[in-house]
């Protein structure tokens, strides 16, 4: 019998003010509820990394700096990942995107899920993604969560939302569920594979 598969949720803003906290910690209530993975959150706050300066990818070439390398360290950790995506501009946040250039080998062959967020649900940002993912490597599920619209501003604090993701538990548990299962499923597959 495989152990359960260990999935990060990563936070992909690293602003003072960022909304990313709150569906950080709704989407690991509801994985951790489960019991079928375990998981951590991993915060780009603690891994402060240059924008990408090395010789090449560390598929091609160790990595010099050592805040990327620790990045690379844990990440190796994981089987899966749960990208917290917020829009900018109808991509990805720049810190989320270096931190995705600061491995490969680390993040070949694993899963990846998301929930994304910005007026619009982030679907620009995570369709952005998972083409990044696919050039990793990586195993982009077909399910996600996108907190866009009315829903949006009802629950962001900045515009004046409650902050409680239960007030729009309707519109997102289903794909929450969902897309845990996609994650849940290929990180056992690509584990099963990998033995």
């Amino acid at each position: 019998m495989m152990s359960k598969p260990k999935i990060a949720i990563i936070t992909g803003s690293t602003r003072p003010t960022r909304f990313a906290d709150i569906p950080t910690s709704w989407i690991k209530a509801q994985a951790e509820a489960r019991g079928d993975m375990e998981v951590e959150v991993v915060d780009l706050r603690d891994f402060p990394m240059p924008f990408f300066d090395e010789v090449a990818s560390n598929a091609w070439a160790p990595t010099q700096n050592e805040i990327a390398v620790k990045w690379q360290k844990k990440l190796a950790e994981f089987d899966g990942y749960i990208f917290v995506v917020a829009e900018y501009n109808r991509s990805i946040t720049g810190v989320l995107k270096n931190a995705l250039d600061q491995a490969y080998v680390e993040w070949a062959r694993k899963p990846f899920g998301a929930v994304a967020y910005g007026s619009m649900g982030g679907t620009s940002a995570l369709a952005h993604l998972r083409m990044i993912g696919v050039e990793l490597q990586m195993v982009p599920v077909r399910n996600s969560v996108h907190i866009g619209g009315g829903d949006f501003f009802k629950v962001h604090p900045g515009f004046g939302g409650s902050g409680n993701l239960a007030d729009i538990a309707g519109s997102i548990e289903p794909s929450a569920k969902a897309m845990l299962d996609d994650v849940v499923w290929w990180a056992n597959a690509t584990k099963a594979a990998k033995a």
